[in-house]
């Protein structure tokens, strides 16, 4: 006889105590008959797992290792470990919790059975989401590198063709300087041989005339060796030397272009905290609402630029020939005014702390130094707009042509022209002519970002003056104008401009994708510049205040 049936007529329901059991629920360790499984069922706290007797898994008690024959049928609680019978009346556990090993087991398996749930359902997904997420990022590194190589390989033929261009002009010359010296020996030889077709006429003539004795011939000879004693210039050639300069490898390798520092941003839980090779600010997000913290009156009839040079100290200037040096609280710590009287077009700090400012009347780029104005760029053909100092310490200089019609960003080392970015790949103008000055930044990656106003863009190359991407405006925003003035970039390379017409800032991610507005009541913003705790200073037009914003 099936033993499971033989039990059931033994055996009865543990609910009930009358009928006989039909089925077992292997979650609680429970007798169940057939009436009792719905009732059992109807607590949903627990997932229960009821199965009919036949297929019920026998417990498998285990051997008590002190005991021999003895099954461990009870738990000591203090001792954490399962125990027989003997074990129990033993002095070993006296006074030591004693419970039922079903009962213990019970509650084991509630414990095992949440922990299961939770790996399936929430943690091994989680797991399998990241995994997904790196083989993605692994497909992406593919193609990213592959786009960075691709640049480097169109750099190195860029730098191929500049040198085999300069190649080809040495050989041109040398060439052009060969076929010069070649004309003259040439002509010095026709000279030369033309002298001696004389002097083999004269020299024949001279034999005819001896051997003739012609008394008529003789007295008529004239002679003319006077003349040939004299013998033709002789000319004298010199190759010329190509001085070859030494190759300054560094020099070169900074004109390739360098990679920005490697950058690997570890998740730790929801907690995202980045961990470059190189030092690297912490992430802050964008505040949900942006806050003013302070408004400063400048005092100036227009307000047209900003530049921080601490967290409560900035420099303007506006429609006036003096700039002036203010605290949050609108006084004036310091004032100077233009070397040439005139109102200056752009103002920017440098990394040391000085004022840098740019005046078109006279053309020049200026430096204050203890009050002193230095000018340590004149140009000619060329008028600045707006400068700004970048992380290397160079000054970036707009400019636009005497004509207007062309415009170019210049890097300057001190008075030295270290680079000239106008044109993109195909030849084509990266900034269109207008009369409109071109505001400019450098992104912490070292990217260049110009406002065209002409252009309703925001463009942006990389170090070595490549086009990356043109910003034109909020995608979805078709019907209000976009025209940017002022322009900065903070720690995280967000991209700043301002939408002067619309009384907004535009923030952008470092790759030109829209993030957010940023409102604060804004009149006519104009000039923006970012502190090293990236607070926002904004510069309005017509109220002539600056407003200190938090964003992040």
């Amino acid at each position: 006889m099936d033993p499971f049936r033989r039990a059931q007529i033994i055996l009865l329901c543990d609910l009930c105590k009358t009928a006989h059991l039909q089925s077992h629920c292997e979650r609680c360790d429970i007798n169940l008959c057939q009436t009792c499984v719905g009732k059992h069922l109807s607590d949903s706290s627990i997932r229960h797992k009821v199965v009919l007797c036949k297929y019920r898994k026998s417990l498998n008690y285990s051997t008590c290792p002190d005991h021999a024959g003895e099954l461990c049928k009870h738990y000591c609680e203090k001792c954490d470990i399962p125990v027989c019978s003997t074990c129990v009346s033993s002095s070993k556990h006296e006074g030591h919790d004693i419970s039922d090993i079903l009962e213990t087991l019970s509650a084991k398996t509630e414990s095992l059975q949440k922990d299961l749930d939770e790996l399936e359902t929430r943690i091994y997904p989680r797991y399998e989401e990241m995994a997904s997420d790196v083989q993605t990022e692994k497909a992406q590194l593919e193609t990213n590198y592959g786009e960075l190589t691709t640049i480097a390989d169109q750099q190195g033929e860029i730098l191929h063709r500049e040198i085999t261009a300069i190649v080809n002009q040495r050989k041109s010359d040398i060439q052009e300087m060969k076929n010069k010296h070649l004309s003259t020996l040439n002509k010095n030889t026709d000279e030369i041989t033309q002298k001696m077709a004389e002097l083999k006429q004269i020299m024949s003539d001279l034999k005819s005339m001896l051997k003739s004795n012609d008394v008529s011939l003789t007295s008529t000879y004239k002679s003319r060796n006077s003349e040939f004693r004299t013998l033709p210039p002789k000319v004298r050639v010199t190759v010329p030397s190509l001085s070859a300069q030494k190759i300054n490898k560094d020099q070169l390798n900074e004109m390739f272009g360098s990679l920005s520092p490697l950058s690997i941003n570890t998740e730790h839980g929801d907690t995202v905290k980045s961990a470059e090779a190189v030092s690297s600010p912490p992430v802050k997000p964008l505040l949900d609402e942006p806050r003013l913290t302070a408004a400063i009156d400048t005092g100036y009839y227009n307000l047209t630029s900003v530049s921080c040079l601490s967290e409560d100290q900035v420099w303007t200037c506006g429609e006036s020939k003096t700039m002036k040096l203010l605290n949050l609280q609108s006084k004036l710590l310091t004032s100077i005014q233009t070397k040439s009287e005139d109102k200056p077009r752009d103002i920017a700090v440098t990394r040391d702390g000085y004022l840098v400012y740019t005046d078109s009347r006279d053309r020049t780029v200026n430096l204050i130094k203890n009050k002193q104005i230095q000018t340590v760029i004149t140009l000619q053909g060329w008028y600045p707009l707006s400068v700004c100092s970048t992380a290397s310490d160079d000054l970036l200089v707009t400019m636009i042509s005497d004509d207007q019609k062309q415009y170019k960003v210049v890097r300057y080392s001190g008075s030295t022209e270290k680079q000239s970015i106008q044109f993109d790949d195909q030849g084509r103008p990266l900034y269109k002519s207008g009369r409109y000055i071109k505001y400019l930044s450098e992104n912490k990656n070292l990217d260049i970002c110009v406002t065209d106003q002409s252009a309703s863009a925001v463009v942006v190359v990389n170090q070595s003056g490549k086009l990356r991407f043109r910003y034109t405006g909020h995608p979805s925003n078709t019907e209000q104008s976009f025209n940017p003035y002022g322009i900065t970039t903070d720690s995280q390379s967000h991209i700043l401009t301002a939408d002067s017409d619309n009384d907004r800032i535009h923030i952008l991610d470092q790759d030109g994708q829209f993030l957010r507005y940023i409102h604060c009541d804004l009149e006519r913003p104009l000039g923006l510049c970012v502190d090293i705790r990236d607070n926002l200073f904004v510069a309005e037009l017509h109220t002539a205040k600056v407003k200190k914003i938090q964003y992040l």
